[in-house]
């Protein structure tokens, strides 16, 4: 039993650790220079596009430029942190349940052998 709670404990930590990198990866891609670009691309394409032709024709697009730049701006980061977490409790409710499955194995495996003993005698 020992053992598995160790196992749980160390998954748990490495879905931590990974997380924390993952955040701190997000963080540094986004350097100021990659900033300007995505905005500089965005307002290319929309200057390009007509946006009052597109606004009036599609408001949907709008929207979806809108949503785009807050996603750029660094709500991402914060999203795939909690993704993080979310596959941090899953795998540790995963693990729990391996532990379980293998303690149910485990009592079958007894409960055989010692019907086999008693058969034996």
């Amino acid at each position: 039993m020992d053992k598995r709670e160790q196992l749980l404990e160390g998954r748990f930590q490495q879905a931590v650790e990974r997380k924390d990198v993952l955040k701190k990866t997000w963080r540094e891609a986004w350097t100021p220079g990659r900033i300007i670009i995505a905005g500089l691309v965005s307002g290319f394409v929309m200057g390009r596009a007509e946006p009052v032709k597109i606004a009036v024709k599609s408001s949907t697009l709008m929207q979806m430029v809108t949503m785009l730049s807050g996603l750029f701006a660094g709500s991402g980061a914060q999203e795939a942190a909690e993704h993080a977490d979310k596959a941090a409790s899953q795998a540790g409710h995963a693990a729990r349940e391996a532990g379980h499955a293998a303690d149910s194995a485990q009592a079958a495996t007894g409960a055989q052998a010692s019907a086999a003993r008693r058969d034996a005698a």
